[in-house]
């Protein structure tokens, strides 16, 4: 017979550094080792991606604040930024990186990127376990996000389809989408028990998405939303006015100014006009999602996707086709309720089997199509490869002027300092029709029927020293060539005295 002292030695008691953890070790879960490699390959795949598309307009967010963290100029033209919700919680945060690092603002931009996507990444896996205990349902929930889109590349801001997320993942819109995860966990962890603090705090994280990317915060909100009508409690009046103070008393821009606001609204109407095949592969989570929603008329992602589909048709039904952008997050509640009905535990009736099959088609037809290249070199359609614009910025100083109508310099060569005559897109900081005479001067300096004085006249008005032009396009006579790119043809000049 076994003494006492030893049967209790053997049950409780452990010898070594064991003791102090109670004889258990640390298992990592499979989110934190398949979701850390994740981390690792798209950082690389994130890094290998020159500045494309709208990196320009972030890295001169910081080059700006980095000027000026208290009186920022416009992000892309010599004048006034007063007013510009581009001057965010997180892109100051970025402009007091870049002081006191001297990196610029293009180097930051590419350091968010891993950090963005690990607040992605811990935000989704906290939500989907504040759903499901079910272990495997995180990393099922980050292949649907990533690869169950459409057939065709959804290349925007905020939209996590694993080759977008190599150009965007330095952009606020992937540091707002998880800080949103976040939210929507905190929301589904209030309790009665909790006190009232716990729901300021959520109103003060919900007030900095909106000044983050106040797009991507509609969808954030109507998450909060969703998740809060399963336990309604007076308290939420709390998260509510905390959200709004936090969003109304940060210096920068005033966010009531972005209300009915419709200068980007033509941008995003192809949004509109080309979902079915961008997004089709996303709605293999639907029966999934009724099901839920059959089950409990409360369930938080049924409603979710419920609220953001009416947004979006009111999007269409108004012409402010801006609300199209939460298209992204609006496919989140099909594919975490895929990713939650698969990770069930063995075994699988046969309609599960159907549906994990078909699940596996829908990604593998997905990644085959348009996601493959993020993460293969060749053989699939790759991200932009745009040129880089060093050549010519190495010779500008910073917030001098630049004149050019090309569709790439135009949207990279102000993240490395310069300012434009004509910003490339509208900005509440900025008067819609100044923008517009500056890109009508802009033309008429081009022209090939203008004359010296008129082109002299405009650059002196507009104080621009440099000319930057493609290679079908001819040097004025005035122009003194500086640079050219072997590359692109495309040819730098001095203008005007200074």
């Amino acid at each position: 017979m076994t003494p006492p002292a030893a049967a209790t030695l053997t049950r409780g008691t452990v010898r070594g550094a064991t003791a102090l953890r109670g004889g258990r070790f640390w298992r990592p879960t499979p989110f934190f080792v398949l979701g850390g490699l994740f981390w690792l390959v798209m950082t690389l795949a994130y890094w290998r991606v020159p500045m494309c598309c709208d990196f320009g307009q972030h890295a001169a967010v910081v080059e700006r604040l980095k000027a000026s963290l208290s009186h920022p100029r416009h992000p892309m033209a010599d004048l006034p930024g007063a007013g510009s919700p581009y001057y965010s919680p997180y892109a100051v945060a970025q402009g007091v990186f870049a002081r006191l690092t001297g990196l610029a603002g293009w180097e930051v931009v590419k350091l968010a990127g891993p950090l963005n996507l690990l607040v992605l990444l811990s935000g989704l896996n906290r939500f989907v376990r504040s759903l499901t205990s079910r272990q495997w349902a995180p990393v099922l929930a980050l292949a649907a996000m990533t690869l169950l889109w459409g057939t065709r590349t959804a290349w925007w801001s905020g939209y996590l389809g694993l080759l977008s997320m190599t150009g965007n993942l330095g952009y606020p819109s992937t540091f707002a989408i998880g800080l949103a995860f976040w939210a929507w966990a905190w929301a589904a962890r209030l309790r009665r028990t909790s006190s009232w603090w716990a729901y300021a705090g959520l109103g003060v994280l919900v007030g900095v998405i909106l000044l983050v990317h106040p797009i991507s915060s509609v969808a954030a909100v109507l998450g909060v939303v969703a998740v809060g009508l399963r336990a309604l409690d007076v308290r939420w009046t709390l998260t509510a006015v905390t959200a709004a103070a936090t969003a109304l008393v940060w210096p920068y821009y005033d966010v009531l100014s972005l209300v009915g606001d419709t200068s980007v609204d033509s941008i995003h109407h192809q949004l509109y006009t080309e979902m079915p095949a961008r997004f089709w592969l996303a709605f293999i989570g639907l029966p999934v999602l009724w099901l839920r929603f059959r089950r409990d008329r409360r369930d938080p992602l049924a409603l979710m996707f419920a609220l953001d589909v009416l947004v979006i048709a009111y999007g269409w039904a108004t012409g402010h086709y801006t609300y199209g952008r939460i298209m992204g997050l609006a496919l989140v509640p099909l594919q975490f309720s895929l990713a939650i009905a698969l990770a069930a535990p063995r075994p699988w009736t046969w309609p599960r089997r159907a549906l994990g099959l078909l699940a596996a088609a829908g990604a593998a037809l997905g990644f085959l199509t348009v996601q493959a290249g993020a993460v293969v070199p060749r053989g699939f359609d790759q991200p932009p490869m745009w040129p880089t614009y060093t050549w010519a910025a190495q010779h500008i100083p910073p917030g001098d002027v630049v004149l050019t109508n090309g569709y790439r310099p135009t949207r990279s060569l102000p993240g490395y300092g310069p300012n434009l005559l004509a910003p490339a897109w509208p900005d509440p900081a900025l008067d819609e029709r100044e923008r517009h005479r500056r890109l009508d001067a802009v033309r008429a300096y081009l022209s090939p029927e203008s004359t010296r004085s008129e082109r002299t006249a405009i650059a002196r008005h507009y104080r621009v020293h440099w000319l930057l032009l493609d290679k079908s396009q001819k040097l004025p006579a005035e122009a003194v060539m500086v640079a050219w790119s072997p590359r692109t043809g495309e040819v730098l000049a001095r203008v005007g005295s200074r």
